[in-house]
């Protein structure tokens, strides 16, 4: 999957003024459920954030105000005159302090937050693409967020997939010509994947007309200056195809798109999504991996995790085939409300997923055996992957007719092997016949 990529719009996905769900922790199934029996326990993936709180005049200055009124009630004359200019002159006093005492906690937090970009920067699998003092001098800025959010999201999954495979990635840094660049991390045949890939890209300049016109088929109305359109576009994308056809393969992508408008202004917009392609039907890891998912969108709005799982079964449609490439999960684009800030807290949830989701499927099944048979089924469910991703998928497709794009990381997506069997038809009543009528038939597992 390339780490840039351009999707249908879906109105459903535009909720300026729904009611929004309780913020809730992202937790798994307690300990006495059947699939909590079966999946390792996840809290060491789950990922902590600090905050700072910041107090200013609060209930002081309306408690002194009040005191201040009281008195003047009590008084008469010139006395009165008196002491309610010395109230509000006590009281102007004490909210010049307060303005002035909250000046310190806030450049110490500005400080803080510039101090975290250049740590946070130290665990990543490579520095950012854009330089970490542009980063941190514009730190409070969207770009800036994302970037962040894109290379953390990249080097904890890394992590995570290299302490299980014993493997280490082969870190690739490329520069594009027209503007922009990013980080290619990919590990090859391991001993549990045979082919892992996680790609962060920052790129920017202007849309092709190519690009354009794709856009504007979706309901963009994009007016350039001169003929140009400046863009900038980031994001972080994985595919993960392990050894073991009991082991699913695994798909995310989340990213961020700016345009800049003849007049100056900004249009922009978030997209993303994860989804699994098992090779055998499992009900428990696919509740555990689509629960995860609506646990995480369930703290921003009930209705996100029912429309972008039915999103993601229409996308991940293999149409020659009749059937869907996996079991999906969920799947958005064009996101651009409420606001800019809840659209960028939503996908900060969804991106923080990706470890918890699967890496408890991929604990359970490292030692499961399996036979010939089934590898041979899992090369020819390759075969139907390699079709979508090459023929319907549009960041594929716009990857490759993009100039200065990295064909290599676009690419990244596709298998080492594969196998295309003619007139392949699983017999009645096998396990592979039970995983095609799924396919075929798109099932709900919440």
């Amino acid at each position: 999957m390339a780490t840039v990529v351009f999707r249908s719009a879906n109105t459903a996905a535009r909720t300026a003024a729904r009611p929004r769900s309780a913020a809730s922790q992202l937790t798994l199934p307690s300990s006495g459920s059947k699939s909590a029996a079966t999946l390792l326990p996840v809290s060491r993936w789950l990922s902590v954030r600090g905050g700072v709180r910041l107090m200013s005049q609060g209930p002081a200055g309306r408690a002194a105000g009040a005191r201040s009124r009281k008195a003047a009630l009590v008084l008469s004359g010139a006395a009165a005159l008196t002491a309610a200019v010395g109230g509000l002159l006590a009281n102007a006093d004490h909210f010049q302090r307060a303005d002035m005492a909250t000046k310190v906690p806030r450049a110490a937090a500005e400080n803080q937050r510039e101090g975290e970009i250049s740590e946070r920067c130290r665990g990543f699998m490579s520095p950012p693409v854009t330089e970490i003092g542009v980063l941190r001098a514009k730190r409070a800025e969207m770009r800036t967020r994302m970037e962040m959010l894109i290379m953390q999201t990249q080097a904890d999954f890394c992590n995570a997939l290299q302490e299980v495979d014993g493997g280490t990635f082969q870190v690739d840094r490329w520069q594009r010509h027209e503007g922009g660049g990013g980080i290619s991390c990919v590990m090859q045949d391991g001993k549990v994947f045979e082919k892992a890939g996680v790609n962060v890209s920052v790129v920017f300049g202007n849309l092709t007309e190519e690009a354009a016109k794709q856009m504007r088929s979706r309901g963009k109305v994009l007016k350039g200056k001169d003929g140009k359109l400046p863009f900038c576009a980031m994001g972080v994308s994985s595919v993960i195809h392990p050894k073991n056809p009991h082991i699913p393969t695994v798909h995310f992508n989340y990213r961020y798109f700016e345009i800049e408008g003849e007049d100056g202004t900004r249009q922009w917009w978030f997209g993303g999504g994860t989804d699994l392609t098992p090779i055998y039907v499992c009900k428990e890891d696919a509740s555990h991996f689509h629960n995860t998912l609506k646990e995480a969108c369930d703290k921003h709005h009930p209705q996100y995790y029912p429309d972008f799982k039915k999103w993601c079964d229409r996308y991940f449609y293999i149409r020659h085939r009749g059937e869907t490439r996996g079991i999906g999960g969920i799947f958005f684009d064009d996101l651009d409300s409420p606001s800019q800030e809840e659209a960028f807290n939503f996908v900060e949830s969804c991106a923080r997923t990706v470890v918890p989701c699967y890496l408890p499927i991929v604990h359970k099944h490292l030692k499961d055996s399996f036979t010939d048979e089934e590898k041979a089924w899992q090369q020819v469910r390759r075969g139907r992957y390699v079709e979508f991703n090459l023929v319907y998928d549009r960041g594929v497709k716009f990857g490759l007719a993009t100039p200065g794009s990295r064909i290599e990381s676009i690419l990244m997506s596709l298998p080492l092997t594969a196998r295309w069997e003619y007139m392949h038809e699983p017999a009645e009543g096998t396990l592979e016949a039970e995983m095609l009528d799924v396919l075929r038939n798109p099932k709900e597992w919440v």
